[in-house]
């Protein structure tokens, strides 16, 4: 009987205000057999309003409407025990942080097509049978990043990245030999990342404990910290005395 429940196809609502996107999804929504379509919005508080009336069991839902917004409904809906999963549907790439940030479980850049849709819905699926954490405490730390990637967006885990370096408006995060651009000051993702994994060298460096392999003084006051990939950074004076707690100094 648990397995027939599960089965069952997602509730789904629509929200976008442009007719010509809601057209679009509503006939990829037809293709997909684990969707039930059960109706449209055209702005955030028409969505609330039917989330309340009709219980969706999903939103693919825009982020970029007037008045009410795609995320002021996400957090709306943020900690209702009833609450719907959601797909965020967007043009823009440069919301992916705030997205997550309200439990997002995918983000889908438009043009959306067949197949990308079909793994969001799969990621939904398998959220849903995760084991609830009742009663756990949550980590107040970011476990995950969302970063562009050609026409998508990648999924990163924090325990992958080796390295953060600031570029103006972006921070390059380098994960073994691949790197992503993540719209994000550096003093907000560092507030983001646990700092028993990762610590703060430079004005515009991160890097994780465990990818430094030890720290290099030049002669002239000059620190540098050799990393496991054989790049040196240089030490900010700001952050020497925390580095050096690294080699018990």
């Amino acid at each position: 009987m648990i397995e027939d429940i599960e089965a069952k196809p997602l509730k789904t609502l629509i929200v976008d205000d442009e007719p010509l996107a809601i057209e679009r999804l509503q006939l990829l929504c037809a293709r997909q057999p684990d969707i039930d379509l059960i109706g449209t919005a055209s702005d955030g508080e028409a969505a609330l309003r039917l989330t309340e009336q009709l219980k969706p069991d999903l939103l693919l839902l825009d982020i970029a409407m007037p008045g009410k917004d795609g995320l002021d409904v996400a957090r709306a809906l943020s900690g209702k025990d009833d609450a719907p999963a959601i797909i965020f549907v967007t043009a823009f790439d440069r919301f992916a942080v705030e997205a997550f940030d309200v439990a997002a479980i995918d983000y889908v850049l438009k043009p959306v097509e067949n197949e990308r849709l079909t793994l969001a819905i799969s990621r939904v699926r398998e959220r849903k049978a995760e084991p609830r954490s009742d009663g756990v405490e949550e980590s107040p730390w970011a476990e995950e990043f969302w970063v562009p990637y050609k026409s998508e967006l990648r999924r990163i885990v924090s325990s992958e990245i080796d390295r953060v370096e600031a570029e103006r408006d972006y921070m390059r995060l380098h994960v073994g030999a691949v790197s992503y651009l993540l719209h994000q000051t550096i003093t907000g993702l560092e507030e983001r990342l646990d700092p028993d994994e990762f610590i703060r060298l430079h004005r515009s460096h991160l890097v994780r404990r465990d990818w430094i392999a030890g720290l290099r003084h030049d002669g002239g006051g000059v620190w540098m910290a050799c990393l496991k990939c054989g790049t040196e950074i240089r030490i900010g004076r700001t952050h020497l005395a925390e580095a050096k707690k690294l080699a018990g100094r």
